[in-house]
């Protein structure tokens, strides 16, 4: 890989930090693969190197913003925390539906939630996903078909996850979920640097690592995460409800909250501030897992659809964003599969593997991808940016914007 003379000392140190981080995913073995699965392994290495290295040329620290044509006026970006591409793909696990140490309530569950087919199950599990989203907009990640998204990361966790989803980039500084403001500029930032953005992009989690992440402190963005109330002059009544509501909601979890909490919030901010970009990520599926509760894990999932439903149809009822929104929905990480199914990272199999939802205005309404095709989780920041009309730069390589969901006419 060539490295610019001419580029700033930080520049470049960044691009080969970048560089040697994809290096590092690459197994020593791809160099004389032995098996089909380290074949396949060396792929997904390569061409995330090739991926980045051609992305290089693009993103490059201090470049102005070079406006394109908008395909929205707003952007919506949510994760969901963990939830495996099996579920969105094919609905409840049959294997961990019939397994007692996972599923407690097996009738109810199987009354809610169990169809013959994939086809069905997915259905009955995630309804806005399977008919307005499949209908409208596109699915991509249904690794049966061999339509494949990946992390790239390495670590397969969340912070570095969603540092990669934000910023486009692999991070190998960011190998913990310690609560260390993000030295990258996330797509959140760097949206809201331009003027007609600034004071227009807000984020909310229900994870309390989030304002670290976005690096509120530094971006200037509004976060609210955690277990934090809704704050300012203006508060809604709803707001001051869902402020002592949550006090008086005791969470399972140390750093999580429920995420009605988080879609309330975001929907009230919504609503009253009117945020051109507006990032909400879920957390109830990879901590219902991490407790081994695949009950709550589903019915979360569940809920979680019902909730993106009900943002998406608010913004079609409302001016300033009917059919002139796009949403992107992905997760941070993908799960092992079997008795493996509640761990994550970089010794679990399968915990590289995610998915993209999206659906909105220009989004070519494809449906589920059937084609033998492989994305990247580091694509997603500059996707984001693309539909807005701007193109995503930073100090370090970004993944380039998915063709598939970027209308360029």
């Amino acid at each position: 890989m060539h490295f610019d003379a001419n580029r700033s000392e930080i520049e470049e140190a960044s691009a080969k930090a970048a560089y040697t981080t994809v290096l590092s995913i690459i197994p020593t073995a791809c160099m004389r693969p032995s098996s089909q699965t380290s074949i396949n392994k060396c792929g997904i290495a390569t061409a995330a190197l090739v991926l980045l290295a051609l992305s290089t040329a693009y993103a490059s620290a201090g470049q102005d913003s070079t406006p394109g044509i908008a395909q929205a006026e707003n952007v919506v970006l949510i994760s969901i925390d963990g939830l495996r591409w099996e579920e969105v793909y094919s609905g409840i696990d049959p294997w961990l539906l019939n397994h007692d140490e996972y599923t407690k309530h097996q009738e109810s569950m199987t009354n809610r939630f169990w169809a013959e087919s994939g086809t069905d199950r997915r259905k009955l599990l995630m309804p806005f996903f399977w008919s307005t989203i499949a209908q409208e907009g596109q699915l991509l990640g249904n690794r049966s078909l061999n339509n494949r998204v990946n992390a790239t990361n390495g670590h397969y966790f969340s912070y570095p996850g969603y540092n990669e989803i934000l910023s486009g980039f692999g991070d190998e500084r960011i190998d913990s979920n310690d609560k260390i403001n993000n030295p990258n500029v996330t797509v959140l930032e760097f949206i809201n640097r331009i003027p007609s953005f600034a004071g227009k992009v807000a984020a909310f989690g229900s994870w309390d690592v989030f304002p670290y992440i976005v690096n509120e402190s530094r971006s200037g963005i509004p976060v609210n995460a955690g277990f934090e109330d809704a704050t300012g002059d203006n508060l809604t009544t709803f707001e001051l409800y869902l402020n002592k509501l949550q006090g008086q909601i005791p969470s399972p979890w140390t750093t999580v909250r429920f995420d009605a909490f988080t879609h309330h919030y975001a929907l009230e901010t919504l609503k009253k501030d009117r945020p051109r970009l507006l990032y909400i990520a879920y957390g109830e599926t990879d901590d219902f897992a991490h407790d081994e509760d695949y009950d709550a894990y589903i019915n979360s999932a569940h809920q979680t659809d019902a909730f993106i439903a009900e943002l998406w149809n608010w913004t079609q009822s409302d001016d300033q964003y009917r059919d002139n929104t796009v949403f992107i929905i992905t997760t941070d990480h993908g799960r092992g599969q079997k008795r493996d199914w509640s761990g994550h990272g970089s010794d679990i199999t399968g915990a590289e593997n995610i998915w993209i939802a999206a659906i909105g205005a220009g989004v070519p309404a494809q449906g589920e991808l059937s084609t033998d095709s492989q994305s990247f989780q580091n694509q997603i920041a500059a996707t984001v940016a693309a539909v807005l009309g701007h193109n995503f730069t930073s100090n370090h390589p970004v993944g380039p914007p998915l063709d598939s969901i970027v209308n360029r006419d």
